[in-house]
């Protein structure tokens, strides 16, 4: 992997997480021939800061890496439009289940990069519109939820051919990445990270509803209330009543640097 290009993020408010950045950004300026970004607050001299991750679609990086928990990664993919490489360094996270470092493995995935003896591995994406409006791409999930908690929605599920419609609190569909999120808290299946399908799993149901796989394709969530539509915990839409929902695969995969291969990581990370 010829790297020209290097951006580094960090968890924005953790001093533990900007100081490593720090020192990462550094050791992409000794390596010389490339030019690195930080994500503001993180200044290293050398380095050109940007304001936020989106900020660094004009910059065509080739390579991101993020330093903190889960919530960096999904932050981070959520700004990059293309199939930038993301090498993921676990700096304070809870479980760090997207992450494939810790800090003190870092110079060693450095020389794994630099030989180019790494693995890209790409990951579904979903994106969810209304209205006209394409909403933030998200890789874990897209949680589908009424407003007016006094009154239970029915919502009106709609893939390929098939529908479904009962009275529940909401919904989420999520890729294999989120099946071990949300989705799996209620009850979903655990997925292999590299399958190309979704999972839709109600939330609250009146009548005993499971999970459903389905292929990638479109998905049309209509309510009966008006509802908020979020992406993968971190941004939030709103949706009017009766107003079709459509989520589908988003077009640019999500892209991470591996060290090596490992089947079913998510669930090693779990404690499987």
């Amino acid at each position: 992997m010829k790297l020209r290009r290097v951006a580094v993020v960090g968890k924005f408010g953790s001093a533990q997480a900007e100081a490593a950045a720090a020192s990462v950004a550094g050791k992409f300026l000794a390596m010389g021939g490339c030019s690195v970004y930080t994500i503001s607050p993180t200044s290293v001299r050398g380095a050109e800061m940007v304001g936020a991750v989106p900020d660094l679609r004009g910059k065509r990086p080739d390579l991101v890496v993020t330093l903190g928990g889960d919530g960096t990664t999904l932050r981070a993919f959520r700004g990059l439009e293309d199939e930038t490489p993301v090498l993921t360094v676990n700096v304070g996270g809870n479980r760090g289940i997207l992450a494939e470092v810790t800090p003190e493995g870092v110079d060693g995935a450095l020389r794994q990069i630099a030989a180019g003896s790494v693995i890209l591995e790409r990951r579904t994406r979903v994106v969810a519109s209304c209205g006209g409006e394409e909403f933030p791409p998200a890789l874990n999930e897209i949680l589908i939820q009424r407003k007016n908690l006094t009154k239970t929605a029915e919502l009106e599920i709609k893939f390929q051919d098939d529908t479904v419609k009962q009275k529940m609190d909401g919904v989420i569909v999520a890729t294999p990445s989120g099946s071990t999120g949300h989705s799996f808290s209620l009850g979903g299946p655990i997925l292999h990270e590299s399958l190309s399908v979704l999972i839709i799993t109600p939330i609250a149901p009146v009548y005993r509803l499971e999970s459903i796989v389905v292929p990638d394709e479109k998905i049309q969530v209509t309510s009966s209330h008006d509802c908020s539509v979020v992406m993968d915990a971190q941004v939030v839409r709103s949706a009017g009543y009766g107003e079709p929902i459509t989520v589908r695969r988003y077009g640019k995969p999500a892209v991470f640097v591996r060290l090596k291969r490992r089947g079913l990581r998510q669930m090693s990370r779990l404690g499987f």
